[in-house]
């Protein structure tokens, strides 16, 4: 049989995947509306949208190649697929990144540039970082529907993000408070838990008195902070301290007047220090908890840039740094100073500016998590993120991330939703005097600005997580009732990676049932880290970063996706190195040779025949049954989320049964010829073709390629073939 000239040279994936891509996008087939075939069942996923900061990096070519093998294999067994793509504007990240260009090239901060001109820069940036990030997805083969693209900062998202705040606003569950919050003074806004980076640093343990007369000794790593102390706790089965509990003192620490009060109180921890707690409750999260069980002032002591507001000149207005040396020279001066050790610390610094962070108290817009919702069925937001996990309507893979999870929304706070920044969706609130004499406000929420003179829009911008919580439906259409949105709604599963368990997923489970009553996924699908060949995290300061454009370039996209995808099981780290990728290039070749023989070797009848029916022979019949039972075997794994163990084994079949066994011993029965040699030629035609397509859902690009040049009748692309030999596990249920 006449084979493709190609097949005369290598695989050549440099000069495959872009052209293949092409044809699956001209196909229509990435859109579900075009899908060939009656699809009555819906599989949706929503791609966790990349930051607009830059370039793609190895986890998130993990996070496509997870999606786009669950994709492809729900494609080819009958499904309606949406795999629906968009990018995240990051407000902080994007806003911070363009902050430092711009003072690095033009010597100017953004408050010189205004408002508007800054927003101008970023978006300029955010659409030039949106293409090359869109054309990293393409290379990596993610058969998406562009045609649905989204962003969080669009118009659309703009709409469903001013819609979801007002609800909110009028059910009570937003409101405006004066209340503790991580603040970087080098970015000049608050930041969420998960924009905080915990950097291990040695620090000093002091052990004090604030006045000789005091009775207790407390310890702390923040001695600046002391003047700002309205209580010393104790728990209230310490019997060492139980005779001073309820009593008061005046004293004055380092210049600074304090009036202290002894409490009981059952989170302290009596074997820390000496069992005695300084509360601090303006620069302490803990602390502001406990001025709210005890009724306790909340002075504050230092700014928003991180310096001393109180005290004489030996600390007013200097930073807390340096006030820290001083009260520690003063403590040593008065013989109040009683151990000093060093200790290693987790100190919270923001991550994008490297600030350290203060807890401060702050008037912001907060989320309330614990006020019961009458049209819930006065359930609170943490138990509409809590229910669905309990009832098994949501599951996790693997399934030990669930417990730490419940943990997380025990332990929740009010979620802090404003931010100090002008990149973003701004707040929705808009403000207008009514008596200049008395500094009267009106206020007004609403979707749209309001209607008359005089009104002034919030400056502030919402946490990015409020936008990206409404991702699953807001892509969808909402709040118009769509479609897509009956169609596709709740989504089948959510791949992301385990860092953003709390900060996004429990997020978007919080808005979508608050919002429209269902959950937004069925699955979550957490993925681990991608580290280097020794394990390190990739990182700029190791230089050991691995792009997955340049690894598409010299290997191939086909041999990157199975090298990230072989031997990593969900929600675990993952070794990557261009040894490993190396292998699966060669790999790709050998399925390239495997393709050449079988050509050379069988006959275009041979081709005519498929579907293979019952052979003759039961020596080859059982070739091809052999074959169905791998074929079941590594369904099941698909089924089940264990991508990483069928890729394995559609690896091992290939190389080590197919090419090394069977390939070899039917070099001498198609030599001898006669019946045997037919039924053999019909057998290895059969089994290939369905390598190719189990393999497709791992490697597209080398197995679209293939496919195009087999002489098989009526075929369609393979992206839109049926899952093999028709089982009831390839079917929808």
């Amino acid at each position: 049989m006449e084979i493709n000239e190609k097949f005369l040279k290598p695989y050549d994936p440099a000069n495959t995947e872009s052209r293949v891509y092409k044809l699956w996008e001209e196909s229509g087939f990435f859109n579900p509306d075009n899908l060939p075939g009656d699809r009555k069942e819906n599989y949706t996923i929503m791609m966790p949208p990349p930051n607009v900061t830059g370039v793609l990096h190895m986890g998130h070519a993990l996070m496509i190649t997870l999606e786009d093998i669950m994709i492809r294999y729900k494609r080819m067994q009958g499904y309606k697929t949406l795999w629906l793509p968009g990018t995240d504007h990051a407000a902080i990240a994007t806003q911070s990144k363009v902050e430092k260009e711009i003072q690095k090239k033009e010597g100017k901060s953004r408050h010189d540039l205004g408002r508007e001109e800054m927003l101008k820069k970023i978006k300029e940036f955010a659409q030039q970082s949106h293409d090359t990030i869109v054309s990293q997805v393409r290379v990596m083969g993610a058969s998406c529907d562009w045609s649905r693209e989204a962003f969080t900062l669009d118009e659309k998202r703009n709409l469903a993000v001013n819609t979801t705040f007002k609800k909110m606003y009028d059910d009570g569950l937003i409101y405006r408070g004066n209340r503790i919050v991580n603040w970087d003074p080098k970015g000049q806004t608050t930041i969420s838990d998960d924009e905080i980076v915990y950097e291990e640093r040695t620090s000093k343990l002091y052990t004090f008195k604030y006045s000789k007369d005091f009775p207790i000794s407390i310890s702390t790593s923040r001695p600046e902070t002391k003047v700002g102390d309205v209580a010393v706790a104790v728990h209230p089965d310490d019997t060492r301290y139980t005779e001073y509990i309820d009593k008061e003192y005046d004293l004055e620490f380092c210049g600074v007047p304090i009036h202290i009060k002894i409490i009981a109180d059952k989170e302290v921890d009596p074997v820390f220090g000496t069992g005695a707690l300084g509360v601090t409750p303006a620069h302490s999260m803990i602390d502001w908890e406990m001025a709210d069980r005890h009724d306790l002032p909340r002075p504050q002591v230092i700014n928003e840039y991180a310096k001393m507001t109180v005290g004489g000149e030996n600390l007013l207005g200097k930073k807390v740094t340096d006030a820290r040396e001083v009260i520690v020279s003063w403590l040593r001066e008065n013989n109040l100073l009683e151990k000093e050790e060093d200790i290693k610390q987790n100190v919270a610094t923001a991550e994008r500016t490297g600030g350290i962070v203060e807890p401060l108290p702050k008037l912001q817009w907060f989320i309330n998590v614990n006020k019961p919702i009458p049209e819930r069925d006065n359930k609170t937001l943490k138990d509409l993120m809590r229910v669905p996990f309990e009832n098994k309507e949501i599951e996790i893979i693997p399934d030990y991330f669930s417990k730490t999870y419940f943990h997380w929304i025990e332990n929740l706070r009010d979620w802090c939703i404003s931010r100090q920044i002008w990149y973003g969706h701004r707040v929705p609130v808009w403000y207008r005097s009514t008596s200049l004499t008395e500094g009267k406000e009106e206020i007004y929420c609403g979707i749209e600005a309001p209607q008359g003179e005089d009104w002034k829009q919030d400056e502030d911008t919402l946490d990015t997580w409020f936008s990206s919580g409404l991702w699953t439906f807001s892509t969808l259409g909402w709040p118009e009732k769509t479609k897509d949105l009956a169609d596709f709604h709740p989504t089948d599963v959510l791949e992301t990676g385990y860092e953003i368990l709390f900060f996004w997923v429990a997020r978007m489970v919080l808005m979508t049932e608050y919002i429209i009553g269902e959950v937004p996924f069925k699955k979550v699908f957490l993925h681990g880290t991608v580290r280097d060949g020794q394990g390190r995290k990739m990182s700029k300061s190791l230089g050991n970063g691995i792009d997955p454009l340049d690894i598409a370039a010299k290997f191939g996209a086909d041999a990157g996706r199975m090298a990230l995808i072989v031997g990593t099981a969900p929600g675990t780290d993952s070794k990557v190195s261009e040894d490993k990728i190396k292998g699966y290039k060669n790999f790709a070749n050998k399925i390239w040779n495997i393709t050449r023989f079988v050509l050379d070797n069988v006959d275009e009848k041979n081709f005519h025949l498929l579907p293979a029916s019952p052979l003759a022979n039961g020596e080859e019949n059982s070739l091809v049954e052999e074959f169905k039972k791998t074929i079941e075997d590594i369904t099941s794994d698909m089924d089940n989320y264990r991508f990483h163990l069928a890729s394995e084994k559609i690896y091992h079949y290939i190389w080590h049964r197919f090419a090394d066994e069977i390939i070899e011993e039917s070099k001498k029965i198609i030599l001898e010829g006669g019946e045997k040699a037919e039924e053999r030629k019909t057998a290895l035609v059969s089994i290939w073709t369905n390598c190719l397509k189990v393999l497709h859902p791992f490697m597209p690009f080398v197995t679209e390629e293939i496919w195009s040049m087999l002489p098989i009748p009526n075929k369609n692309l393979l992206i839109v073939e049926n899952w093999p030999f028709d089982y009831a596990q390839g079917k929808p249920k």
